[in-house]
């Protein structure tokens, strides 16, 4: 959704059904369009379309690099594991095999004790299944 739909001051996006302010990506991708195909001007643009010039070529490039899927926003947050790095894993893993009978609660703390950081418990137990998990080819 775009955050700031009533930005948009593109009259074409006023008087037509199909064309909604409120979709971020059709919003972008009409903008990158009125320069590429119909000539407009970058600054006018991004103007009509409540956007900087910044936050054109932005877009531009996102649509370049992925298409239209390029223009929908990344999840916030961290994209991975980032508490669980290999050593914390590793670590979890022979917590595990010297005591089968750990529980996940419990690896939160002497991960705690050990690294100094907090993690879920859950966080715990996915990385453990990606670790056990078999590595195919293109898997990072």
């Amino acid at each position: 959704m775009n955050p700031r739909p009533e930005a948009v001051r593109d009259e074409r996006f006023a008087a037509s059904e199909f064309l909604d302010p409120r979709d971020l990506v059709q919003v972008k991708y009409e903008m990158v369009r009125r320069v590429r195909v119909d000539g407009d001007t970058v600054a006018r643009s991004a103007q009509e379309f409540g956007f900087s010039r910044p936050s054109f070529y932005e877009a531009a490039a996102a649509l370049d690099a992925g298409g239209l899927a390029g223009l929908v926003p990344a999840r916030p947050g961290p994209r991975r594991a980032h508490k669980l790095t290999d050593e914390v894993v590793s670590f979890a893993r022979e917590r595990l095999a010297g005591d089968p009978g750990l529980r996940s609660t419990g690896l939160v703390e002497l991960i705690a004790e050990r690294f100094g950081v907090r993690v879920h418990r859950r966080s715990i137990e996915r990385a453990l299944a990606r670790a056990d998990r078999p590595r195919e080819e293109g898997d990072r």
